[in-house]
């Protein structure tokens, strides 16, 4: 086992032992509750094999719903953005990820920050219409969508800059 895949496994623990004993139990107004897990799916690599990670988005996602009794939502949000994520990273970095050479840790903080905040919104997005899924609750489920994604997107942009590798 190399050290990227180290690392890898060491990410998945560590950030859903956060979201599972931490995270889980903010709910600050009844609107912002953030979910970092998302981070795993963000630093991924390029290169990973489509089918392998889409099994291990929806696990990381089953791991997190079967911790909060939620019944598939966030398994469901997980493997949406694990497949949405090729196009995300195409229209946010463009050459680059066609040649395969983006690595987050060596990009613009604008380009890092779009990326976050378009994967971070689809993700709370698919979670939140799952979870209401009545349209007449409309506005709660924007008003969940924007308050936690703004509380995610920070503590994840604060998460990328913090323990951001130096890769020479």
């Amino acid at each position: 086992m190399n050290r990227d895949t180290l690392l890898h496994i060491i990410r998945f623990i560590v950030l859903v032992l956060i979201q599972v004993f931490i995270l889980n139990h903010i709910n600050f107004l009844g609107y912002l509750n953030p979910y970092i897990y998302v981070i795993f799916i963000l630093m991924a690599p390029i290169n990973i094999n489509k089918g392998l990670f889409l099994v291990i988005s929806f696990m990381l996602g089953l791991i997190i719903d079967m911790f909060g009794d939620s019944g598939g939502v966030h398994a469901a949000a997980c493997t949406v953005i694990a497949f949405f994520r090729p196009v995300a990273l195409r229209s946010v970095f463009g050459l680059s990820y066609e040649f395969q050479t983006v690595k987050l840790s060596n990009v613009g903080f604008g380009e890092r920050f779009a990326y976050v905040i378009l994967m971070v919104l689809t993700h709370h997005i698919v979670l939140f219409s799952l979870e209401i899924f009545n349209f007449s609750h409309i506005l709660l489920i924007i008003k969940k969508t924007l308050f936690s994604s703004l509380f995610t997107i920070v503590i994840t942009m604060l998460v990328l800059v913090l323990f951001r590798r130096n890769d020479s």
